[in-house]
Protein backbone atom coordinates (compact mmCIF):
# COMPACT_ATOMS: atom_id res chain seq x y z
CA UNK A 1 0.00 0.00 0.00
CA UNK A 2 1.53 3.22 -0.96
CA UNK A 3 0.79 6.84 0.68
CA UNK A 4 0.61 9.66 -1.15
CA UNK A 5 1.67 13.62 0.06
CA UNK A 6 -0.90 16.21 0.18
CA UNK A 7 -0.93 17.57 -3.23
CA UNK A 8 0.45 21.29 -3.23
CA UNK A 9 1.07 23.60 -6.16
CA UNK A 10 4.75 24.94 -6.67
CA UNK A 11 3.67 28.45 -5.41
CA UNK A 12 2.28 26.60 -2.15
CA UNK A 13 5.36 24.40 -1.42
CA UNK A 14 7.70 27.46 -1.76
CA UNK A 15 7.03 29.19 1.63
CA UNK A 16 7.62 25.94 3.54
CA UNK A 17 10.83 25.34 1.20
CA UNK A 18 12.24 29.30 2.39
CA UNK A 19 11.24 28.52 5.76
CA UNK A 20 13.06 25.09 6.34
CA UNK A 21 16.36 26.50 4.55
CA UNK A 22 16.28 29.67 6.61
CA UNK A 23 16.08 27.80 9.80
CA UNK A 24 18.68 25.58 8.47
CA UNK A 25 20.90 28.31 8.44
CA UNK A 26 20.22 30.26 11.25
CA UNK A 27 21.32 26.83 13.23
CA UNK A 28 24.68 26.78 11.66
CA UNK A 29 27.12 28.07 14.12
CA UNK A 30 29.52 30.46 12.45
CA UNK A 31 28.70 33.67 11.05
CA UNK A 32 26.13 33.24 7.64
CA UNK A 33 25.80 35.81 5.17
CA UNK A 34 23.49 35.66 1.88
CA UNK A 35 23.71 38.65 -0.80
CA UNK A 36 22.10 39.04 -3.50
CA UNK A 37 23.58 39.96 -7.36
CA UNK A 38 23.66 43.34 -6.42
CA UNK A 39 25.22 43.07 -2.95
CA UNK A 40 22.57 43.66 -0.81
CA UNK A 41 22.06 41.22 2.31
CA UNK A 42 19.00 38.85 1.96
CA UNK A 43 20.15 36.76 5.14
CA UNK A 44 22.25 37.01 8.50
CA UNK A 45 21.63 34.18 11.33
CA UNK A 46 22.13 35.17 14.90
CA UNK A 47 26.11 34.39 15.22
CA UNK A 48 26.35 36.61 12.27
CA UNK A 49 24.62 38.97 13.96
CA UNK A 50 26.83 38.99 16.93
CA UNK A 51 29.86 38.45 14.97
CA UNK A 52 29.30 42.24 13.35
CA UNK A 53 27.69 43.66 16.46
CA UNK A 54 24.55 44.85 14.16
CA UNK A 55 21.24 43.38 13.87
CA UNK A 56 19.74 41.84 11.04
CA UNK A 57 17.33 44.41 10.29
CA UNK A 58 20.12 46.96 10.13
CA UNK A 59 22.32 44.91 7.69
CA UNK A 60 19.65 44.39 5.78
CA UNK A 61 19.18 47.75 5.02
CA UNK A 62 22.56 48.55 3.56
CA UNK A 63 25.08 46.80 0.72
CA UNK A 64 27.52 44.58 2.77
CA UNK A 65 30.49 46.50 1.01
CA UNK A 66 29.33 49.05 3.53
CA UNK A 67 30.03 46.71 6.87
CA UNK A 68 33.09 44.95 5.36
CA UNK A 69 36.96 47.40 5.87
CA UNK A 70 37.87 49.51 2.81
CA UNK A 71 40.08 47.15 0.28
CA UNK A 72 38.81 43.88 1.67
CA UNK A 73 39.73 40.84 0.04
CA UNK A 74 36.55 39.77 0.74
CA UNK A 75 34.74 42.07 -1.86
CA UNK A 76 37.12 40.62 -4.24
CA UNK A 77 36.22 36.91 -3.12
CA UNK A 78 32.57 37.81 -3.85
CA UNK A 79 33.17 39.16 -7.39
CA UNK A 80 35.28 35.87 -8.20
CA UNK A 81 32.23 33.65 -7.17
CA UNK A 82 29.78 35.54 -9.31
CA UNK A 83 32.28 35.66 -12.30
CA UNK A 84 33.29 31.71 -12.41
CA UNK A 85 30.46 30.32 -10.89
CA UNK A 86 32.61 28.34 -8.01
CA UNK A 87 33.57 28.04 -4.11
CA UNK A 88 35.81 30.13 -2.58
CA UNK A 89 38.22 29.89 0.26
CA UNK A 90 40.34 31.77 1.98
CA UNK A 91 42.63 31.41 5.12
CA UNK A 92 43.75 33.95 7.61
CA UNK A 93 41.83 36.84 6.73
CA UNK A 94 42.04 39.84 9.10
CA UNK A 95 39.04 42.02 9.30
CA UNK A 96 38.51 45.12 10.96
CA UNK A 97 35.96 48.06 11.39
CA UNK A 98 35.83 51.47 13.59
CA UNK A 99 32.39 49.10 15.60
CA UNK A 100 35.21 45.77 15.13
CA UNK A 101 38.78 45.06 16.81
CA UNK A 102 40.78 43.15 14.53
CA UNK A 103 39.57 39.39 13.94
CA UNK A 104 41.39 36.93 11.83
CA UNK A 105 38.93 34.38 9.86
CA UNK A 106 38.67 31.82 7.44
CA UNK A 107 36.17 32.85 4.53
CA UNK A 108 34.11 30.35 2.75
CA UNK A 109 32.10 31.35 -0.15
CA UNK A 110 29.71 29.82 -2.41
CA UNK A 111 26.99 31.26 -5.15
CA UNK A 112 23.71 30.65 -4.31
CA UNK A 113 21.81 28.58 -7.57
CA UNK A 114 18.24 30.17 -7.03
CA UNK A 115 19.62 33.34 -6.77
CA UNK A 116 21.00 35.52 -9.86
CA UNK A 117 24.37 36.87 -8.51
CA UNK A 118 23.46 35.41 -4.80
CA UNK A 119 26.56 34.98 -3.02
CA UNK A 120 26.95 32.68 0.54
CA UNK A 121 29.71 33.87 2.67
CA UNK A 122 30.25 32.08 5.80
CA UNK A 123 33.20 33.04 8.43
CA UNK A 124 35.28 30.87 10.94
CA UNK A 125 36.97 32.84 13.08
CA UNK A 126 40.07 32.03 14.78
CA UNK A 127 41.25 32.69 18.20
CA UNK A 128 44.78 33.55 18.70
CA UNK A 129 45.52 30.19 20.49
CA UNK A 130 43.64 28.57 17.08
CA UNK A 131 45.52 30.70 14.67
CA UNK A 132 48.91 29.43 16.00
CA UNK A 133 48.14 26.28 16.28
CA UNK A 134 47.15 25.78 12.73
CA UNK A 135 49.41 23.29 10.05
CA UNK A 136 48.05 25.04 7.43
CA UNK A 137 51.18 26.27 6.91
CA UNK A 138 54.37 26.11 9.32
CA UNK A 139 56.77 29.27 8.42
CA UNK A 140 56.92 30.45 11.81
CA UNK A 141 58.34 27.34 13.39
CA UNK A 142 60.95 27.26 9.93
CA UNK A 143 62.30 30.29 10.46
CA UNK A 144 63.00 29.80 14.84
CA UNK A 145 64.74 26.59 13.69
CA UNK A 146 66.93 27.83 10.95
CA UNK A 147 69.17 30.57 13.25
CA UNK A 148 68.86 27.14 15.76
CA UNK A 149 70.53 25.21 13.02
CA UNK A 150 72.83 27.67 11.49
CA UNK A 151 74.06 27.85 15.98
CA UNK A 152 74.43 24.16 15.88
CA UNK A 153 76.38 24.10 11.83
CA UNK A 154 78.85 26.93 13.39
CA UNK A 155 79.62 26.16 16.94
CA UNK A 156 79.60 22.00 17.40
CA UNK A 157 80.77 20.98 14.09
CA UNK A 158 84.65 22.30 14.87
CA UNK A 159 84.56 20.93 17.97
CA UNK A 160 83.58 17.70 17.41
CA UNK A 161 86.30 17.33 14.89
CA UNK A 162 88.61 17.81 17.64
CA UNK A 163 87.01 15.64 19.57
CA UNK A 164 87.20 12.53 17.18
CA UNK A 165 90.84 13.33 16.38
CA UNK A 166 91.87 13.17 20.14
CA UNK A 167 90.02 10.07 20.16
CA UNK A 168 91.91 8.76 17.30
CA UNK A 169 95.46 9.46 18.73
CA UNK A 170 94.82 8.31 21.76
CA UNK A 171 93.82 5.04 19.99
CA UNK A 172 97.22 4.27 18.85
CA UNK A 173 98.90 4.15 21.94
CA UNK A 174 95.92 2.50 24.22
CA UNK A 175 95.10 -1.00 25.61
CA UNK A 176 92.33 -2.90 23.92
CA UNK A 177 90.06 -1.92 26.79
CA UNK A 178 90.32 1.63 26.22
CA UNK A 179 90.22 1.41 22.65
CA UNK A 180 86.64 0.31 22.99
CA UNK A 181 86.35 3.27 24.58
CA UNK A 182 87.77 5.40 22.55
CA UNK A 183 85.94 3.80 19.39
CA UNK A 184 82.76 4.50 21.61
CA UNK A 185 83.73 8.13 21.81
CA UNK A 186 84.58 8.34 17.57
CA UNK A 187 80.84 6.81 16.58
CA UNK A 188 79.05 9.03 18.92
CA UNK A 189 80.87 12.22 17.84
CA UNK A 190 79.76 10.85 14.15
CA UNK A 191 76.33 10.42 15.41
CA UNK A 192 75.75 13.78 16.62
CA UNK A 193 77.77 15.21 13.26
CA UNK A 194 75.36 13.26 11.28
CA UNK A 195 72.35 15.21 13.34
CA UNK A 196 74.01 18.68 12.67
CA UNK A 197 74.48 17.74 8.77
CA UNK A 198 70.70 16.72 8.90
CA UNK A 199 69.89 20.63 10.73
CA UNK A 200 71.85 21.79 8.29
CA UNK A 201 69.19 22.09 5.35
CA UNK A 202 67.19 24.38 7.25
CA UNK A 203 70.18 27.20 6.89
CA UNK A 204 69.71 27.08 2.84
CA UNK A 205 67.70 30.18 2.66
CA UNK A 206 68.26 30.39 -1.20
CA UNK A 207 64.75 30.63 -3.17
CA UNK A 208 63.17 27.16 -5.29
CA UNK A 209 64.11 27.31 -8.96
CA UNK A 210 60.83 26.57 -9.88
CA UNK A 211 60.25 24.16 -12.79
CA UNK A 212 56.98 22.31 -14.04
CA UNK A 213 57.21 18.90 -11.95
CA UNK A 214 54.33 16.73 -12.67
CA UNK A 215 53.70 15.30 -9.55
CA UNK A 216 51.99 11.89 -10.30
CA UNK A 217 55.55 10.79 -12.14
CA UNK A 218 56.86 12.11 -8.25
CA UNK A 219 54.17 10.08 -6.67
CA UNK A 220 54.93 7.22 -8.79
CA UNK A 221 58.45 6.99 -8.37
CA UNK A 222 57.84 7.61 -4.67
CA UNK A 223 55.56 4.34 -4.62
CA UNK A 224 58.07 2.76 -6.15
CA UNK A 225 60.85 3.34 -3.85
CA UNK A 226 58.44 2.38 -0.78
CA UNK A 227 57.64 -0.82 -2.18
CA UNK A 228 60.79 -1.95 -2.67
CA UNK A 229 61.91 -1.36 0.60
CA UNK A 230 59.86 -0.40 3.47
CA UNK A 231 56.65 -0.38 2.29
CA UNK A 232 56.55 -4.12 1.42
CA UNK A 233 53.12 -5.85 2.30
CA UNK A 234 51.27 -2.54 1.92
CA UNK A 235 48.44 -2.19 -0.20
CA UNK A 236 49.12 1.42 -2.21
CA UNK A 237 46.06 2.79 -3.72
CA UNK A 238 46.18 5.89 -6.41
CA UNK A 239 43.53 8.29 -6.86
CA UNK A 240 44.65 10.66 -8.91
CA UNK A 241 42.97 13.23 -11.28
CA UNK A 242 44.63 12.77 -14.26
CA UNK A 243 44.28 16.39 -15.66
CA UNK A 244 45.91 18.11 -13.42
CA UNK A 245 48.22 20.24 -14.55
CA UNK A 246 52.32 20.57 -13.17
CA UNK A 247 53.52 21.73 -9.73
CA UNK A 248 55.41 24.54 -9.93
CA UNK A 249 59.20 23.68 -7.83
CA UNK A 250 61.65 21.21 -7.23
CA UNK A 251 61.33 17.80 -8.17
CA UNK A 252 64.05 16.46 -5.71
CA UNK A 253 62.80 18.16 -2.77
CA UNK A 254 59.75 17.05 -3.69
CA UNK A 255 60.57 13.87 -3.79
CA UNK A 256 61.88 14.05 -0.22
CA UNK A 257 59.05 15.53 0.98
CA UNK A 258 56.63 12.55 -0.12
CA UNK A 259 58.96 9.72 0.50
CA UNK A 260 59.36 11.12 4.46
CA UNK A 261 55.12 11.06 4.77
CA UNK A 262 55.11 8.15 2.82
CA UNK A 263 57.54 6.19 5.06
CA UNK A 264 55.84 7.79 8.15
CA UNK A 265 53.00 6.63 6.57
CA UNK A 266 54.31 2.97 6.79
CA UNK A 267 55.45 3.30 10.02
CA UNK A 268 51.86 3.71 11.19
CA UNK A 269 50.29 1.18 9.36
CA UNK A 270 52.96 -1.27 10.70
CA UNK A 271 51.37 -4.43 12.16
CA UNK A 272 47.38 -3.70 10.61
CA UNK A 273 46.60 -6.84 8.73
CA UNK A 274 44.81 -4.44 5.99
CA UNK A 275 47.45 -1.92 5.59
CA UNK A 276 46.95 0.93 2.97
CA UNK A 277 48.42 3.66 1.71
CA UNK A 278 45.85 5.99 -0.67
CA UNK A 279 47.69 8.67 -2.75
CA UNK A 280 45.85 11.53 -4.31
CA UNK A 281 45.28 14.53 -6.22
CA UNK A 282 42.96 16.65 -6.80
CA UNK A 283 42.41 20.58 -8.20
CA UNK A 284 40.89 22.91 -6.64
CA UNK A 285 40.66 26.47 -7.69
CA UNK A 286 39.22 28.44 -4.73
CA UNK A 287 41.76 27.39 -2.38
CA UNK A 288 44.01 31.06 -1.51
CA UNK A 289 46.62 31.98 0.94
CA UNK A 290 47.19 35.69 2.24
CA UNK A 291 50.76 36.00 2.31
CA UNK A 292 51.97 37.51 5.89
CA UNK A 293 53.10 41.17 5.35
CA UNK A 294 51.53 42.36 2.17
CA UNK A 295 47.89 42.12 0.35
CA UNK A 296 49.44 39.12 -2.09
CA UNK A 297 47.23 36.45 -2.09
CA UNK A 298 48.96 32.91 -3.50
CA UNK A 299 46.59 30.80 -5.13
CA UNK A 300 47.08 26.80 -3.92
CA UNK A 301 45.01 24.95 -6.13
CA UNK A 302 47.15 21.58 -6.79
CA UNK A 303 45.98 19.18 -3.91
CA UNK A 304 48.22 15.94 -3.11
CA UNK A 305 47.66 14.13 -0.46
CA UNK A 306 49.20 10.67 2.08
CA UNK A 307 46.39 8.65 3.39
CA UNK A 308 46.96 6.01 5.88
CA UNK A 309 44.75 3.59 8.24
CA UNK A 310 47.41 3.11 10.85
CA UNK A 311 47.34 4.38 14.27
CA UNK A 312 46.69 7.61 14.20
CA UNK A 313 49.09 10.77 15.46
CA UNK A 314 48.55 11.16 19.16
CA UNK A 315 46.57 13.36 20.41
CA UNK A 316 49.11 15.63 22.46
CA UNK A 317 51.59 15.67 19.33
CA UNK A 318 49.05 17.23 16.68
CA UNK A 319 49.45 20.67 17.08
CA UNK A 320 53.87 20.67 17.43
CA UNK A 321 54.05 17.71 15.14
CA UNK A 322 56.29 20.15 12.54
CA UNK A 323 58.64 21.28 15.39
CA UNK A 324 61.96 19.98 15.10
CA UNK A 325 62.84 17.13 17.89
CA UNK A 326 59.21 16.36 18.46
CA UNK A 327 58.63 12.66 17.33
CA UNK A 328 56.54 9.53 18.41
CA UNK A 329 58.99 7.16 17.54
CA UNK A 330 61.33 5.54 20.09
CA UNK A 331 64.46 6.54 18.06
CA UNK A 332 63.07 9.17 15.73
CA UNK A 333 65.23 12.67 15.74
CA UNK A 334 62.31 14.55 15.48
CA UNK A 335 63.14 16.14 12.27
CA UNK A 336 61.60 14.76 9.50
CA UNK A 337 58.14 16.60 9.36
CA UNK A 338 60.59 19.54 10.31
CA UNK A 339 62.55 19.51 7.14
CA UNK A 340 58.94 18.33 5.25
CA UNK A 341 57.83 21.56 6.02
CA UNK A 342 60.70 23.50 5.19
CA UNK A 343 60.91 22.14 2.18
CA UNK A 344 56.35 22.96 1.56
CA UNK A 345 57.22 26.55 3.09
CA UNK A 346 60.35 27.29 0.75
CA UNK A 347 57.34 25.88 -2.71
CA UNK A 348 55.69 28.88 -1.08
CA UNK A 349 53.21 25.67 -0.43
CA UNK A 350 50.88 24.55 3.02
CA UNK A 351 50.72 21.31 4.81
CA UNK A 352 48.08 20.39 7.31
CA UNK A 353 47.31 17.12 9.00
CA UNK A 354 44.10 15.25 10.23
CA UNK A 355 44.54 12.62 12.09
CA UNK A 356 41.69 10.10 14.21
CA UNK A 357 42.79 6.16 14.58
CA UNK A 358 42.34 4.38 11.42
CA UNK A 359 42.51 7.20 9.36
CA UNK A 360 45.43 9.93 8.83
CA UNK A 361 45.72 12.59 6.19
CA UNK A 362 48.34 14.73 5.07
CA UNK A 363 47.25 17.05 2.86
CA UNK A 364 50.13 19.40 0.87
CA UNK A 365 48.62 22.63 -1.20
CA UNK A 366 50.78 23.70 -3.77
CA UNK A 367 51.50 26.52 -6.69
CA UNK A 368 51.18 25.31 -9.95
CA UNK A 369 53.11 26.65 -12.61
CA UNK A 370 51.89 28.97 -15.02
Amino acid sequence: MSIKAPSQTKEARAPITALLMEGVLAAVPHPLVALDGNGAVLFVNPPAEQFFDVSAAVLRRQAFSAVLPFGSPILALIGQVREHGVTVSEYEVEIATPRLSPRVVDAHLSPIVDVAGGVLVMFQERSIAQKMDRQLTQRHATRSVTSMAAILAHEIKNPLAGIRGAAQLIEQNASESDRTLTRLICEETDRIRKLVDRMEVFTDRRPVEGRPVNIHEVLDHVKHLARSSFGRGIVFTDNYDPSLPPVMGDRDRLIQVLLNLVKNAADAVTGFKDAEIVLSTAFKPGVHLTVGGSRDRLALPLEVSVRDNGAGVPAEMQTSMFEPFVSSKPKGAGLGLAIVAKIVSDHGGTIECESEPRRTVFRLRLPMHR
